[in-house]
């Protein structure tokens, strides 16, 4: 990767500008072609469309097997490492020679969990001092918090800056910011000083920056007003002579409150790493804050939404990172900061880092949870068109993608292997979630609509129906595990009526392929559809509320 490589898709010039093009048009051209495709097919050779659904059909199936194979493994990892003593872990890092004669003596008279847990950390050890990287002692590590704010009232902003008082890892050691926009409205900015105040006294320090509007080259994004807050914390750190290496930031969108675990588990799993000067670590989102209050199908989207990145958990050679994250504060320096005019922020720095590395950058998973809020508004409908703005805000992560792929073509350093590896995944994830639900829900069933007696001749026509029916019974299978990991996850809170509550929920799964249909895969068609004509979307940030309680 050649240092002029620029990240953004502006002020591009000749080969670059045409290659920028044509790798905006590709998702949302193949997404389009299969869908009419199929459609078409459909009208004119219905059999032909019929093996055709049906062999993709057998394929979802398998995907889908896969998929809940390891989003049970996952969960497990989670369930195992629900009650781990982090902290012990980060002290024990601190004088590893006699930690790692400590563990590697400790009594076998472990549960199943336990073992599993154990054994992942001893081998995490071994790989340390193998590769001799030890880390900085703890008491010299740092956290950086960033909280961007633009119209989230103070009942929004404290739960989690509350909780990260509350929290194992010495909140003296961590810097907390508001990064606050400078064109949001003064009872928004006056919320953030009063919580400024009310906690300061609670953490090394406590800052609220103001994002100056309109600064040359910045977009309306997230990531110029956290960028432009990072800036600031590295000016505070240099006058401090905390250096850059011994840092971790975390980005967190305003809704997210931490476990009170958060910050320790993420200190050992820096102090672990042995290459944590280029790593992100990626927590587990779930979206509990508001779960109960919330519309049934924007419980259900954001539910799933946990489910993939429990799945793409078990894959860290292919982990994005994804909404709220961390990251090596030097990385973050050295990478220039955040894209200032890009919306998908939080996949873009890691696609960012990956291209400045040489590849040579990873997403360290990690078996915690962040709690977020789920999408809602006022009433039924004003929920519905929320949810479906945020769904395409995050589906306009496509706009990684000829970036990315322009990016490799330029390198000469990242191996072929990788390019193809992550380059096939960036451009499947984005077709599929355009084109799945909707072949599965609308299009595989129009063969049977158009064929008439031809069809109804045909072995297809008696085979097919058949076939489809096994397809969806094994499918049912893995809904039934779905749903019993949903209720797993949900929140131990005291809430009136919480046994019809989550009967209520274990429900809502059952419309799972019209929820994703119209609220998922409709929106991010839209977002490629977009992206493909060149009609480029500007940050919408979503609405938070929650029902004060009496």
């Amino acid at each position: 990767m050649s240092d002029d490589f620029v990240f953004s898709r502006h002020n591009l010039k000749g080969r670059e500008k045409f290659l920028q093009r044509v790798f905006e048009i590709l998702p949302g051209a193949v997404s389009w072609t299969i869908l009419i495709g199929l459609l078409f097919t459909a009208f004119w050779k219905p059999i032909l469309a019929a093996i055709l659904i049906i062999a993709f059909d057998f394929y979802w199936l398998l995907r889908l097997f896969y998929a809940t194979l390891f989003l049970v493994l996952a969960y497990l990892r989670l369930s195992f490492e629900s009650d781990t003593d982090w902290m012990k872990r980060v002290h024990g890092l601190d004088d590893l020679d006699n930690y790692s004669r400590e563990v590697a003596g400790a009594s076998s008279d472990f549960s199943p969990g336990k073992w599993v847990s154990m054994m992942a950390h001893k081998k995490e050890l071994q790989v340390l001092k193998e590769t001799g990287a030890l880390p900085p002692l703890s008491k010299n590590i740092y956290h950086l918090v960033i909280f961007p704010v633009l119209k989230e009232p103070l009942e929004i902003l404290e739960p989690g800056i509350r909780g990260l008082t509350r929290g194992s890892f010495p909140s003296s050691q961590v810097l907390v910011i508001l990064a606050v926009e400078e064109r949001a409205k003064d009872q928004v900015k006056q919320g953030a000083e009063a919580v400024r105040q009310k906690y300061a006294g609670s953490f090394l320090d406590f800052l609220v920056t103001l994002h100056p509007d309109g600064i040359p080259g910045e977009a309306r994004v997230k990531g110029s007003n956290v960028s432009y807050a990072a800036k600031q914390a590295a000016g505070y750190f240099q006058a401090k002579g905390i250096p850059f290496d011994n840092v971790i930031v975390s980005c967190f969108d305003a809704d997210t409150v931490v476990r009170p675990d958060y910050l320790a588990c993420l200190t050992y799993r820096f102090m672990s790493c042995s290459d944590r000067q280029q790593s992100s670590f990626q927590p587990i989102p779930v979206y509990h804050n508001n779960i109960w209050e919330a519309t049934g199908f924007a419980r259900v989207l954001e539910m799933g939404s946990s489910f993939f990145q429990l799945v793409e958990s078990t894959n860290p050679d292919t982990l994005v990172t994804f909404s709220s994250h961390s990251m090596s504060f030097k990385a973050l320096v050295d990478v220039g900061f955040w894209p200032v005019d890009m919306i998908s922020d939080d996949s873009a720095i890691f696609w960012k880092c990956f291209l400045h590395f040489h590849g040579n950058y990873h997403v360290v998973p990690m078996y915690t949870t962040i709690s977020m809020d789920v999408v809602t508004a006022k009433n039924w409908l004003k929920t519905v068109r929320n949810v479906y703005k945020q769904k395409r805000r995050w589906a306009w992560g496509v706009e990684n993608f000829p970036i990315v792929i322009r990016g490799f073509l330029q390198s000469r350093r990242i191996s072929l292997y990788d390019k193809i590896k992550h380059g096939f995944k960036l451009f499947e994830g984005h077709v599929a979630w355009a084109t799945w639900a909707i072949l599965l829900t609308v299009i595989g069933w129009f063969p049977a609509v158009y064929a008439g007696r031809e069809f109804s001749d045909t072995v297809v026509y008696y085979s097919a129906p058949r076939i489809t029916a096994i397809i969806f019974n094994l499918a049912t299978l893995a809904l039934l595990t779905t749903l019993v990991l949903s209720q797993c996850l949900l929140p131990r809170r005291r809430v009136r009526h919480i046994f019809f509550k989550r009967i209520i929920l274990a429900l809502e799964w059952f419309f799972v392929p019209f929820i994703v249909t119209f609220l998922s895969a409709l929106p991010a068609l839209e977002a490629q559809t977009r992206l493909l004509l060149g009609k480029y979307m500007e940050f919408w940030v979503t609405d938070k509320q929650r029902k004060r309680k009496r």
